[in-house]
This record gives structure tokens, sequence and C-alpha cells, in this order.
């Protein structure tokens, strides 16, 4: 069976068992400069581990071309790679939200768009309803195999469509814009962001590390956690980067991630647009990011996959995907004062608020098979043990005051989980 990164196959919050093998597998390219580097300098964050292990220039995990990552033959699936109702959906809330602003001629930007599965069923949306609007495609990637994936499935989109496409290392690369109204897209990529883990003590906050095991070559795996001896400048600064982690009691963990904030502020400043006089409050664009994890930090939610299973974190590092819980009220933070947020909702909420059910009977009249498969991959999308209610949906911008459908009002725990 194929399985999605979701929480409910989580990492039990405690430090990795410690098992003494006749044969450990054998040390991985990453592992060994990871290794390599704890020895000359000391513990390192899970920061530097997760950034290590999925973003090696050759040895990481989605750096690698040996690795194959999406589908059967990967570690897991998305709901894109599921039905292309997934991403038609996505593109037509963002349609919805350009129709009731100034129309201005569109550029779209992808985070992490995998295979390009998600943009393409989107381009062909906003190709259908914005007739010649569609300028530009504009994806955030770094790995070249990912690019070459990329390109080979939407450049022949980009050709019928007219509009150029290109890539960018980071969203800081794409410049605010005026003249255009910009749009966002985020599926599964803040999970994959390294982060920070920072446990409250007496003394503040200090930061968890990761250590070599202290017992025998035999011992695997081979690493191990640490606290840090005392508070720093950077878990302190952590610490106070949220105005919810303040009165939270001595022994309180958190999973924290600086370049998520930093990222998610720029996303926010995209589609803002530059400073201007007049209504700055308005928005020119709008976007949505979709993920799992909740409107709250999380304590410890790292995990690895490989083969469609859950992996200890330390196991074949570079050769496992690594992912971790997103904080969505952080994200909401960081967007600040560039625009409005809406949600988070469950991917179900948005999904069957959007038309799902309409969609996929349209669709299941039209099908070979009765519309079997269609409903079972819809079914999937809104399962509430599974990607329906795991995966949230947070939308960003937008023109009318208040409250922008499908996003309602919810409310909940927003503790530590």
């Amino acid at each position: 069976m194929l399985r999605f990164r979701g929480p409910h196959l989580r990492w039990p919050t405690r430090a990795p068992t410690r098992r003494l093998l006749s044969t450990p597998p054998p040390v991985t390219v990453v592992e060994k400069i990871i290794m390599d580097g704890i020895k000359a300098t000391g513990p390192i964050s899970f920061s530097t581990y997760m950034q290590m292990c999925l973003s090696h220039p050759t040895a990481g995990y989605y750096m690698n071309p040996k690795n194959p990552i999406f589908g059967s033959k990967g570690d897991f699936v998305t709901s894109p790679e599921i039905t292309s109702l997934f991403g038609e959906l996505l593109g037509v809330w963002l349609m919805s939200q350009w129709m009731q602003g100034p129309q201005l001629p569109i550029r779209i930007v992808e985070l992490g768009p995998g295979r390009g599965t998600l943009m393409q069923d989107v381009i062909r949306v906003l190709a259908r309803f914005g007739k010649d609007k569609l300028r530009s495609v504009h994806l955030i990637e770094t790995s070249p195999t990912l690019k070459a994936l990329q390109e080979a499935r939407l450049e022949p989109e980009a050709r019928k469509s007219n509009c150029t496409l290109g890539w960018h290392d980071s969203v800081d690369d794409i410049a605010p814009s005026a003249e255009e109204y910009t749009m966002v897209v985020a599926h599964e990529f803040f999970d994959a962001l390294p982060f920070h883990t920072i446990q409250k003590t007496e003394q503040g906050w200090q930061e968890l590390l990761i250590a070599l095991a202290e017992s025998s070559e035999e011992t695997y795996p081979r690493f191990r956690y640490v606290l840090s001896p005392q508070a720093s400048a950077a878990s302190t600064l952590l610490g106070f980067s949220s105005s919810r982690f303040k009165d939270m009691p001595v022994g309180s963990r958190i999973e924290v991630s600086p370049i998520a904030f930093k990222t998610m502020h720029a996303i926010g400043e995209l589609i803002h647009g530059p400073p201007r006089e007049g209504s700055s409050t308005v928005s020119l664009g709008c976007g949505l990011v979709v993920d799992y994890g909740a409107d709250r930090a999380f304590d410890q939610s790292f995990r690895a996959f490989k083969n469609h299973e859950i992996a200890d974190i330390f196991h074949e590092p570079g050769e496992c995907d690594l992912t971790v819980n997103v904080d969505f009220a952080y994200l909401r933070e960081a967007v600040g004062d560039f625009g409005v947020t809406h949600g988070p909702i469950s991917q179900a909420a948005f999904l069957e608020g959007m038309g799902l059910s309409m969609r996929v009977e349209a669709a299941a009249q039209r099908s070979e098979d009765g519309g079997v498969a269609i409903r079972e991959a819809a079914k999937r999308l809104v399962d509430p043990s599974g990607m329906g209610e795991e995966y949230k949906v947070l939308g960003i911008g937008g023109h009318v005051p208040g409250a922008v459908w499908p996003f309602v009002p919810e409310t909940g725990d927003r503790e530590i989980a």
C-alpha cells in the first residue's frame, strides 16, 4: 500500500532505540560526512542534520538521481499524484481570487514542485479560465534531477499556454510586482525545511543536538540526542520568536523552523506586492499552503520514510525522506502585515467546499469503469483518518474583507501536540 507522510505515522517522542546488530547497515555517504563533522567540531543541530540528509549537493535525498522519491517506486505518495482533481480545485480557488481583483496578467510561483504534476493541473485551469492572462510560471527548486522532470512535464503546457517557464533557487529571487497578479502554491514544501528543536529549562531555551552514539561501532543507529550544556543566543532567539512560546513551562520542547518563517515572510511580501500609496492592505496576489501539521507547535514530529514505511530518523542518512509537522500558526505570524491569512482548515473541508463531490460525479459519468477509480481516489483525499484530516490548507491574500470561501472559522486546541 502506498503511504503518505502524515503524522499518523509519527515516530515516537523519544530518543532512538539502540540496537546491537551483528551486521549494521553500511555507512552511507551522507552519514560518513556527518560523523566526520561531529568528530571534528562536536554535536550538530537538527537543522544541519536535515539539510545534509536532504540537500547535500550530490548525495542528498532530493539531489541524488538514484532516489525515485515519488510514486510506487519511491518513498511516499502525494495528493496531486492520486488524481488531477486535487490540482484543478486548487487552481479554481486561485482563479476565484484573481477574478475578484483588477485581473492583472498572472504569474504563478510554486515552491517544491516535485515532478510538476500539481503545476501541470493548475496551469490547465488558469489557461482555461484566465484565457491569455497567464504570462509566467516560476518554480522554486534546487534539485537538478527534479528540475529535469519538471521541464519534461511542464514545457509542453507552457508552450500551449504561451507563457514562460523558469526556475529559481529561492523565493527571494523573485521580486514583488505591481504589474502582475502573483499566485503562490506550496504543497508539501514546508515539512521538508530544516528546523531546530529547543527545550525550555531553568536556564532558558537550550537546543537539542545530535551527537555520535556513545557505545561501540556495532551499535545502530550511530547517533543520539544530547541537550546543549547552556542556552545560546540562537536558541534564546528561537524561543522568543513567537509570543506563543513565552509562557511555556520548563520541560517544554518545540520544533522551530526559522527558514520556514523567513520563506513565509517572503511569500507574504510577494503576494502583497511592492510598497504603494493608497490601499496598501489590498493584496496583489493570493496563495495556498497545503501540508500536514496544525495551528500549533509540535514537540517531536520529526520522522523518516523509506519504501512507504516509517523508519528511524537516523536510518541510512541521505537515502530516506525526512519530514516534520508544520506549525501553521508560525506561518501566519510570518505573513504579518503583508496580508490576510485564511484557515488553516482540513484538506477535506477545503476540497469538499470547492465542489469535489460534484467534480467526481461529472468525471465518473465520462469514465469507462463507471467512476470506480475516480471515486476511490477522491475518497483517499478526504479520508478523515488519513489525508483528509491530517493535511491542512492555509489561504493567503484576497480582495474581499472577512472570510474567504471555503475557509470558515474553526476552533480547536492550539497547545503543544
